[in-house]
């Protein structure tokens, strides 16, 4: 892999990565930008003890633009856009419209590939495993950052999610702080810990679900499961068989073979509801350990947390979509339409090709 950072015409860094290591990367954004100047906010909800971001200068980002105006699209003659250069293999660049930013944390775009017209899961092994040197690259960046206590790799898959922008990309959150759900994590983990003498919470877990009927992919370093208490109706976890705090620190074997499980998987997710139905909208969350203290946590450190990514669907059959309403979004209490057990055998029953 090569990595090559420039600017943009408004200040934002921009990084190249590519598979090559002689690919010249030198071409000049010239888009007359101002410089960028965001609003975000961070405030806390003493009442829950989470908090929340307020970005009143998203309101004006691009929403739906057609596919020749692209902002994520390659730099092709007079049409100029966010990468200058006339092709790519992965980049990634600070969000023009960030929902964090300065003091308040980091938001980056990563593009998976050039075309406009692919998804993730029709990259190959050697694009895939280039996304994930780039993930892998960023966090260890943002990780150094003082404002940023916890990074967040993840893709919005499908206009059903909300996705404004159609080519295939992902993003990259840089908390200043440690999110909600890692924290009940890391709080499961503490009581586990102390009510077994020490016992790690995610090995208990992934023991669970490998001797019983959900899981769906299994390789020599990775497994994927459709969790217990899924909140989703096809929701899947994957997991590292050797526990490790985030993508910094997996080894050489998972990371080659990542791209293959993960790839199986997607194709899976988008053949479960026939091959006459449109793409399926889906979410892809990376959860790493903090960055930052834990002491909070009753002495669980960062190598007690488990790396793993969930991925899950919104759609819970053919034409149906999964809305959050009163007990969810009012009370955080999912109802789930679709037995785990089901949704394990019915993505071990289809087929990727």
């Amino acid at each position: 892999m090569k990595k090559t950072s420039t600017r943009l015409a408004d200040g934002r860094e921009l990084i190249y990565y590519d598979l090559r290591d002689d690919t010249v990367r030198d071409t000049v954004d010239r888009r007359p930008l101002d410089r960028t100047v965001t609003t975000s906010e961070v405030r806390r909800d003493v009442l829950l003890g989470d908090s929340i971001a307020v970005a009143s200068h998203r309101q004006g980002r691009i929403y739906h633009p057609p596919a020749d105006e692209c902002p994520l699209c390659p730099t092709r003659g007079e049409r100029l856009s966010e990468i200058p250069e006339p092709s790519y293999d992965v980049v990634v660049f600070e969000n023009r419209f960030p929902s964090l930013a300065g003091d308040s944390g980091r938001c980056e775009v990563v593009c998976f590939t050039s075309d406009h017209d692919a998804s993730f899961a029709d990259l190959g092994e050697e694009q895939a495993g280039l996304v994930l040197d780039a993930w892998t690259d960023r966090t260890a960046e943002l990780s150094h950052l003082p404002s940023i206590e916890q990074v967040f790799c993840f893709e919005n898959r499908g206009a059903e999610i909300g996705v404004t922008l159609g080519h295939p990309h992902g993003q990259i959150y840089g908390y200043p702080f440690t999110t909600p759900r890692t924290a009940l994590m890391l709080r499961s983990l503490a009581a586990h810990q102390e009510a077994t003498g020490g016992a790690n919470l995610f090995d208990t877990v992934l023991e669970r679900e490998l001797a019983g009927d959900r899981v769906v992919l299994a390789g020599e370093h990775w497994v994927a499961f459709v969790p217990y208490a899924a909140h989703w109706p096809y929701e899947v976890h994957l997991y590292p068989r050797r526990r490790v705090p985030d993508l910094l620190a997996l080894d050489e074997a998972a990371r080659t073979e990542f791209p293959q499980i993960y790839l199986e998987l997607l194709r899976r997710f988008d053949r479960i509801f026939g091959t006459g139905e449109p793409p399926t909208p889906y979410i892809a969350a990376w959860h790493q350990a903090p960055f930052g203290a834990l002491e909070a946590f009753d002495g669980v450190s960062r190598d007690d947390f488990a790396l793993h990514l969930e991925l899950f669907t919104i759609r819970r059959t053919s034409g149906k979509l999964k809305f959050l309403a009163g007990s969810e979004s009012g009370m955080s209490v999912f109802i789930n339409d679709v037995p785990p057990e089901r949704a394990a055998e019915r993505l071990r029953e289809v087929a990727s090709s």
